[in-house]
């Protein structure tokens, strides 16, 4: 069972925007990120793009079947919130020195990634990633302001593409909305003592890890015609090879962290 690392990640999110209950709110400025109380998790009617065939599910186990048996297949992307140890810090910051600046754009990107430039953002973003890349994209309304926002990226490079997104209107008004919508509490911690979200999503055949805090999309391995992100070999060079990081290199302590799958409306 996974231990969850905020009590209040729901299911039953059908829309960009509702989403954002379980991200940590900003605005465009260093804000301090605000939490959403648990008891409410009502939907919140927005332009922001809803999907009104997906929804996201709680992920209660990454190894018993039966704990996964509530989400529809294939899971379109695998959104996690996990914090920054010092055994995965350290295996981020020599992968990314192995990196060069990230120049992706165009049609022909296998994947769409932002880079975060706006503090806080980092499960904004990471929403973003998992409602607009993979097979997710195909069920993006096309007059909403979430096909506007995957169009406008597409040509745009990296730079170009933050600021577009740090600008964008539509982006900040979904989360203030949903800021504005219950009772919330300031967190003013910052993200690098909080919890970091990375999206999983499949797409051109192969596993991809996005965060806007690293230095570009992550290609983490081949993945067959019948396998989603939720498969095994997804899990294993997805968010288990972060876990084993932490048992090897963080003195076996748990590791407290929460799941949730993009999937079709049940």
């Amino acid at each position: 069972m996974l231990q969850p690392l905020h009590p209040f990640v729901p299911a039953n999110i059908s829309d960009f925007s509702t989403s954002c209950i379980i991200i940590l709110q900003h605005g465009k400025e260093e804000m301090g990120n605000a939490r959403e109380q648990p008891r409410r998790h009502e939907p919140i009617g927005s332009k922001a793009g809803p999907i009104p065939e997906l929804q996201f599910y709680d992920v209660y186990s990454l190894d018993d079947p039966s704990q996964l048996a509530h989400i529809p297949r294939p899971a379109l992307a695998l959104l996690v919130i996990i914090p920054l140890t010092p055994a995965w810090d350290q295996n981020r910051q020599a992968e990314d020195a192995t990196m060069e600046p990230y120049t992706g754009s165009g049609p022909d990107e296998p994947v769409i990634w932002f880079k975060q430039t706006i503090g806080h953002a980092c499960g904004s973003i990471g929403l973003l990633h998992s409602a607009i890349n993979g097979p997710a994209r195909d069920f993006i309304k096309p007059d909403s302001d979430l096909a506007a926002i995957r169009s406008d990226a597409i040509p745009l490079g990296m730079d170009e593409r933050a600021e577009m997104l740090y600008n964008c209107e539509p982006f900040e008004v979904a989360h203030r909305s949903v800021e504005q919508a219950g009772d919330s509490v300031a967190d003013l911690t910052g993200e690098k003592e909080g919890g970091h979200f990375v999206s999983f999503i499949k797409s051109g055949g192969k596993l991809w890890e996005l965060e806007g805090s690293r230095m570009g999309p992550l290609e983490r391995g081949s993945l067959a015609d019948d396998e989603d992100v939720l498969s095994p070999r997804a899990l294993e060079m997805g968010i288990k090879r972060i876990i084993e990081l932490n048992n090897t290199d963080g003195g076996g302590k748990s590791l407290c962290f929460s799941c949730i799958a993009l999937a079709r409306r049940d």
